[in-house]
């Protein structure tokens, strides 16, 4: 439930700003809320039909061998975790002001308003595309139930929606950097841990052999099917019984994430040095 609740959660806040910049640009343009509605029912639809497609996709391909399709689907959402990070500390400022860029051309009559519902259906479509792949991924890795992931989206809907909500009316200040700065942090995690997770089904399909001695048990002391347990292994990869490959793996990834968001960001303007006149 809770890896379900945080990728929702940051994917609606991230659809939130979208349509807040948008909102906030075009205010007094008549009819701009409905075009605005629109383009997210939009969005949204066209999530939902990636997520039929995707539910077909999987069902034709896991004849194929359930531990190695599990393990390519771990895998790849743990890549595109990784990219969104990356993408959204490089490119996030430049989205951000390519849609206030839009927003102003239609309140200056420059464009239609149907380019400001295309703009935030596109927007609500990436965002809607990167939930279901990652959900996939949260399934994949086993440890969530149907319904834990059902109840995990559906409160980070709303817990995202309503965040935005009242960060558009000024209810709440919250500096985006510090916003974003934690989730991507738990994010960093949750990939680290599916990719680390995809070692224990290619080991299951014999795939991977090395390093498969079990470095540590905490079995007794923290079980990972345990409550608490659980808890851990959503949200930084805990196992109770790691392989050296498992460990090996999830301190690579969470070290490549780290560092690749980081040179992603961009640099604070360097102080310019006066010299003094004699």
């Amino acid at each position: 439930m809770l890896g379900a609740l945080i990728i929702v959660f940051r994917e609606v806040i991230e659809a939130g700003l979208i349509v807040g910049i948008v909102l906030a640009v075009t205010r007094g343009v008549p009819r701009r809320g409905f075009f605005v509605a629109g383009g997210v029912g939009a969005g949204v639809l066209g999530a939902c039909l990636l997520a039929i497609f995707a539910k077909e996709i999987a069902g034709a391909l896991e004849g194929m061998g359930q531990e190695v399709f599990n393990a390519a689907v771990l895998i790849v959402a743990a890549c595109m975790l990784a990219w969104h990070n990356v993408w959204m500390a490089s490119h996030g400022r430049e989205m951000a002001a390519e849609l206030r860029g839009v927003g102003q051309q239609v309140a200056e009559g420059g464009k239609d308003l149907t380019a400001l519902a295309i703009v935030v259906a596109v927007a609500v479509l990436r965002e809607g595309s990167e939930v279901v792949l990652f959900l996939y991924g949260v399934a994949a890795s086993g440890k969530e139930t149907l319904g834990a992931m059902l109840a995990g989206g559906a409160a980070g809907v709303a817990l995202g929606a309503g965040l935005s909500a009242l960060m558009f009316y000024g209810l709440v200040k919250i500096p985006a950097k510090t916003l974003f700065g934690v989730t991507t942090a738990l994010i960093t995690f949750l990939a680290a841990g599916m990719a680390a997770q995809s070692v224990v089904y290619l080991q299951q399909a014999g795939l991977v052999e090395a390093w498969s001695r079990t470095l540590w048990n905490t079995s007794a002391l923290l079980p990972d099917d345990g409550i608490l347990g659980r808890v851990l292994h959503v949200l930084f990869g805990y196992v109770d019984q790691p392989s050296g490959m498992q460990v090996a793996v999830y301190l690579v990834a969470l070290a490549s994430i780290f560092l690749a968001t980081r040179a992603a960001a961009p640099k604070p303007p360097q102080p310019s040095l006066k010299v003094a006149k004699s």
